[in-house]
């Protein structure tokens, strides 16, 4: 009997395989559960914004888990303020529905609004003292019937994460905490939890990470 190997039924060209970014090879070589918990968040994103024409992602990294989403919405506008990472982003980028610039979130607006924005892993990264202009940009770059996902690891998570972790998340939060701080600038705020791929309505204090839905722009 002739052998048949699932190879032969794979069509691709050299050229067109992808490689991971930056951030998601490290991620990769650390521990690939990290990844998969990564991507997973832009799964629930993908889901939730489904259907949404014009997107914009705040904080974008290597731009990886993008790619996700974009295969449900209709144009996705990412932004860092990382120039190493946008340049990465622009040459590394394969769909024409995204793309990328360099822009802070804590000196002004994105411009036009959009229909939604998302930013995962990105608030915790903030001091205290740029919460407050940070937020107010993101709502200025939503209309006014926008949402808002917003996405970061629980403050309980802190005491498991590792010593380079802890140096860089500077702005952690509990779920009630995370909730009270975007309902100063959204009308309706919804609080899920997360463990690991996970996302439910469980207790948040025993969640890793946070995510809250945020509707209607004040």
């Amino acid at each position: 009997m002739e052998d048949k190997y699932i190879s032969e039924h794979i069509e691709y060209k050299d050229e067109e395989r992808i490689r991971l970014g930056m951030m998601s090879s490290h991620r990769w070589r650390m521990d690939p559960k990290v990844l998969l918990f990564s991507m997973a968040r832009y799964k629930f994103i993908a889901k939730m914004l489904a259907g949404k024409k014009d997107l914009l992602e705040v904080g974008c990294g290597d731009g990886w888990g993008t790619n996700i989403v974009a295969r449900e919405v209709g144009s996705i506008h990412c932004v860092d303020m990382d120039p190493v990472l946008i340049k990465e982003c622009e040459e590394m980028r394969t769909n024409e529905r995204i793309t990328f610039a360099l822009h802070d979130l804590r000196k002004g607006p994105v411009s036009p609004a959009r229909d939604a924005v998302y930013l995962l892993d990105v608030l915790e990264h903030l001091e205290k003292e740029d919460e407050d202009a940070f937020l107010k940009n993101v709502a200025a770059s939503i209309t006014a019937d926008g949402v808002c996902i917003v996405g970061i690891p629980s403050l309980e998570s802190q005491e498991y994460a590792s010593k380079p972790s802890r140096a860089t998340h500077v702005n952690c939060k509990s779920g009630n905490d995370l909730k009270a701080t975007l309902e100063k600038y959204f009308k309706n705020v919804f609080l899920f939890s997360m463990n690991d791929e996970v996302v439910h309505t469980g207790f948040s204090k025993m969640a890793h990470y946070l995510i809250c839905l945020c509707v209607g722009v004040r």
